[in-house]
């Protein structure tokens, strides 16, 4: 079947309105992160699962490639095409279902936007725990087939702790339906777990039943600065501890970062700048005095600690307001954009142990490997492993150099090259830095298994 019958077939399962080509294409970035217009033979857009799995029974029998995608809001080039493939996006199946209080759960189509979820769950008195920045266009399969993670993994778990049940179409049309209700279900393997994470390569996420967590009715919000790791980790397990499982974010930012968004022009510092750590943990409850006294009391502890573990000064959110500036701090990038002209950015898990020296490390090898870098930036999400690394260049051609350098320090202290944003295609060549040769060729035999023609999202991962 040549392209202009394929497209004419694709219309008749969707409708003409439905399948994107030519000039159409000229105004569609590739995704939030490269503003280069689309490139495909052709956007589809299906309304159902029976579309879904039509135009992939088609595709299937033509060895035609497919490329899935949600949001568009990846950082690894999970969905970016060629002008032979067809781009299978989701966005038209964005409908929520009813909120079962039973069960504490919820079907979604994969193109509900994250944040509508979120809203749709805590107008039940119910909160769906996956949070991210990107949570207001970022999608529900894409968020689960990037296992995404996000502020508040610590409680939560990831993406794939949200999910009950898939329902998935394989890459010959084949409709995998099991959107359970319940936890316990030991019926032979966990399929649902092959598609997520597995960014599109083994099936197209469709629906899901997430699972959702009563919504908490306080919360409180601290920012310490601390002269020593060794304090950051002090008030880990004592948050973890004492809290009774109401600490509900662990982030941790290294001084250039917090210094750099407190600088005037920018974010307001609650706490006094030109520290080595920072951090800003938050914990949600359900009792509004207890909670706040003792999460006040342990903040307080924290500044009498003997001097290596102590924190150096503290502040505590006193309102909406200050919660919000808080998190700006964090989550504010304007000042790094514009002190960068191009930057390496890096998703990576280390032990919490090696945290540190992680940071002492690439302190001394960017000068001596890289010395035309401009900074280097280092914040993430520390209870769950995860550190967000940047390191600021003159130019985007440094990149290749900087992946060397990082994903090598990451390499040598046994990390993973990503810890929550996937591989992609920009991470494929380092796999091997993470994952050992008989690991990767099991992923190999598993996708020649689901999908033997290579149709699905090809090139990425693997």
């Amino acid at each position: 079947m040549d392209r202009q019958k394929l497209v004419a077939a694709l219309r008749d399962i969707v409708g003409e309105a439905n399948v994107l080509t030519g000039d159409a294409l000229v105004s569609r970035l590739t995704d939030v992160w490269n503003t280069d217009t689309t490139v495909a033979m052709a956007v589809v857009r299906p309304q159902s699962t029976a579309e879904v799995s039509a135009i992939m029974a088609l595709c299937h029998a033509q060895g035609q490639t497919v490329v899935p995608e949600g949001g568009r809001t990846n950082l690894v080039r999970g969905t970016e095409a060629s002008p032979a493939d067809i781009l299978l996006s989701l966005e038209r199946m964005n409908r929520i279902g009813e909120i079962d209080r039973a069960s504490r759960s919820v079907v979604v189509e994969a193109g509900a936007i994250v944040q509508r979820v979120q809203e749709a769950a805590a107008a039940a008195g119910l909160r769906f725990g996956l949070d991210f920045g990107a949570r207001g266009s970022a999608q529900i399969g894409g968020a689960l087939a990037m296992n995404a993670g996000g502020i508040q993994v610590l409680r939560y778990g990831a993406a794939r702790a949200q999910v009950l049940g898939l329902e998935v179409v394989l890459a010959d049309g084949t409709v995998l339906e099991h959107l359970t209700a319940y936890t316990k279900d030991n019926t032979g393997y966990d399929l649902k777990q092959l598609f997520i994470g597995s960014e599109g390569t083994l099936g197209i996420i469709t629906r899901a039943r997430l699972r959702l967590v009563p919504l908490p009715k306080t919360v409180e919000t601290a920012i310490l600065g601390f002269h020593s790791f060794s304090g950051v980790t002090h008030l880990l397990d004592r948050l973890s501890r004492d809290l009774a499982g109401t600490l509900s974010s662990f982030e941790v930012m290294w001084r250039a970062f917090y210094d750099m968004n407190t600088a005037e022009g920018y974010c307001r510092p609650p706490v006094r700048r030109g520290l080595p750590y920072y951090v800003l943990c938050e914990a949600e409850g359900f009792d509004e005095v207890r909670d706040r006294e003792l999460f006040e009391g342990i903040i307080a502890d924290a500044l009498e600690l003997p001097e290596e573990l102590a924190a150096a000064d503290a502040a505590v959110a006193q309102s909406g307001r200050e919660r919000a500036d808080f998190w700006r701090i964090r989550e504010d990038f304007e000042a790094e954009s514009k002190a960068f002209p191009a930057m390496a950015g890096f998703d990576i898990s280390v032990a919490i142990n090696q945290m540190a020296a992680f940071g002492e490390a690439l302190g001394l090898v960017l000068p001596e490997r890289l010395p035309d870098f401009l900074g280097w930036h280092i914040f993430g999400h520390v209870a769950d492993g995860n550190l967000h690394v940047v390191v600021g260049l003159p130019d985007a051609a440094l990149k290749p150099a900087a992946n060397e350098l990082v994903y090598g320090l990451v390499k040598d202290m046994g990390g993973s090259i990503s810890a929550e944003h996937g591989i992609g295609l920009s991470k494929r060549a380092w796999l091997s830095h993470s994952r050992s040769p008989q690991e990767i060729a099991a992923m190999r035999a598993i996708k020649a298994a689901l999908d033997p023609k290579a149709i699905l999202n090809p090139g990425k991962v693997l």
